[in-house]
């Protein structure tokens, strides 16, 4: 009689010693989480910037200043982009007076290039979406010293692979360009339309291309941006690249493209 009552007093208290481990690992399932340890994602990404500079001082004096800033920021359903961009050189030379051989030296400014880009995109889905784009520019050495445009288009993914994809928007638009040489404003309507692609290499090195092209009745201009960035970290990386820009109608002493290579300092925002 004692040996039955020991037993059934042990496998209680086994049971008790199970439901009380139980509950102690439901308490600390449901306890609530730290709120300092919660990750909230930004609404900014894809933001960053990038500089370079060259200089060179000797018998001849020259100096190149590039910069670009961009950002991205998503509010539930929109996302809306800025893209600023600024180039400038100049270069110092020495005169000299037929009368008394003396020289003098004079600095004269060689390119310089300012571009706005705004932008917002209503997602319709996954990589669809309607886009609206505002795009202004200023050259001082261009036939079109001061351009603006504003286009509406539609945006879908054309391939998206593991490590490669390619975007694409087109669309209707318009055009506003004053031209240098016949002192006029022309307006017209034009084409749009926008290719980016990037291909992952490596998990620190990437290749991308950019292709803008907007066509009117006087005047077709294409854009293409192809680089490679190398990332050093998290925030730093060094980019290679690339710019080729054709204007088809200029000004007889102008050329109809443009080309510009630079190495730049990337910093990316967290």
């Amino acid at each position: 009689m004692s040996r039955c009552a020991l037993l059934s007093a042990a496998v209680l208290l086994s049971c008790a010693g199970t439901a009380a481990a139980q509950s102690a690992s439901s308490l600390v399932s449901i306890a609530p989480t730290d709120p300092a340890a919660a990750v909230i994602p930004s609404p900014w990404s894809g933001s960053s910037g990038e500089l370079g500079f060259a200089s060179a001082h000797g018998n001849s004096s020259t100096e190149s200043f590039n910069g670009r800033m961009r950002g991205r920021y998503t509010d539930g359903d929109w996302i809306h982009s800025l893209d600023l961009f600024g180039m400038r050189s100049s270069a110092e030379y020495t005169i000299t007076n037929d009368d008394d051989g003396s020289t003098t030296r004079q600095r004269q400014t060689t390119a310089e290039r300012y571009t706005a880009t705004a932008g917002s995109a209503l997602q319709l889905g996954e990589h669809r979406q309607l886009t609206a784009t505002g795009r202004y520019e200023t050259d001082d050495f261009a036939t079109y010293d001061r351009l603006g445009t504003f286009g509406i288009g539609y945006g879908t993914r054309l391939l998206d692979w593991q490590r490669f994809y390619l975007d694409a928007q087109i669309g209707p638009g318009v055009r506003r360009a004053h031209d240098s040489v016949k002192d006029e404003t022309q307006t017209g309507l034009i084409g749009r339309g926008l290719f980016d692609l990037k291909y992952t290499i490596t998990d620190n090195t990437d290749l991308v291309n950019t292709l803008l092209l907007e066509s009117g009745s006087y005047n077709t201009y294409a854009q293409n941006d192809f680089g490679v960035q190398v990332a050093m970290n998290q925030r730093f990386a060094l980019k290679a690249a690339w710019q080729l820009r054709h204007n088809s109608d200029v000004s007889d002493d102008s050329k109809k493209t443009d080309t510009l290579t630079t190495v730049n300092l990337v910093y990316t925002f967290k």
